[in-house]
Order: structure tokens, then C-alpha cells, then sequence
């Protein structure tokens, strides 16, 4: 393939991704003082994240060893420390250590 081609194929790439990047800014700067973007605003992390949740769980054996407890271990972690500090990062990174070290030991 000559090299004008390449480079060509990659400018487009380039221009692709970043109109992609751009367009939810540019989107949402029209709807911004919407009630239906305020909800979603307010209401999507909470729905987000209760699904991210019941996806994980949803195949946890509970009659096998260890029968659920590092994922429940990892939850109450989580959701501990979220309302604890308030603070998702630290819930995160708090809640995959608790889960990583309870898999671990058992």
C-alpha cells in the first residue's frame, strides 16, 4: 500500500474519532438546560450502576465454593465506603481490594 494511502486512511481515522468525541458536546450544548437532561443527570449513575451490579452477581454459583463471599465481601466493601466518604474512586479501588483479597484467602 503506498504511503500516501496510509496516511491518508489515518487522517480520516483521526478526523472520524474526534468528530466522534466531539458530538455529545456539541449535542447536549444544545439541551443543556433541559428537565429530561436534568433526571437523566440525576437518575442514570444510580440505574448504571445497580445494573453493573446485578450483571456481576447474576452468575455467582452460591452452592459452590466459596459460595459467593468474596463477591458479597466486595459489594458490602463498596458500598460501605461509597457511603462512608462519598467518594467512588475510593469505593472502587476499596471494594476490588476486598474482593481480590477475600478470593485470595479462600
Amino acid at each position: 500500500m503506498p504511503e500516501w494511502r496510509i496516511l491518508l486512511t489515518l487522517l480520516v481515522i483521526f478526523a472520524v474519532t474526534y468528530a466522534l468525541r466531539l458530538a455529545p458536546f456539541v449535542a447536549l450544548r444544545r439541551v443543556q438546560d433541559s428537565a429530561v437532561v436534568d433526571y437523566l443527570a440525576r437518575s442514570m449513575p444510580l440505574g448504571v450502576m445497580a445494573i453493573l451490579v446485578v450483571y456481576t452477581l447474576a452468575e455467582v454459583d452460591l452452592t459452590a465454593a466459596p459460595h459467593g463471599v468474596p463477591e458479597l465481601v466486595g459489594v458490602a466493601v463498596t458500598a460501605g465506603l461509597h457511603l462512608w466518604r462519598r467518594n467512588a474512586l475510593l469505593s472502587i479501588i476499596g471494594g476490588t481490594a476486598a474482593y481480590i483479597a477475600t478470593q485470595s484467602l479462600m
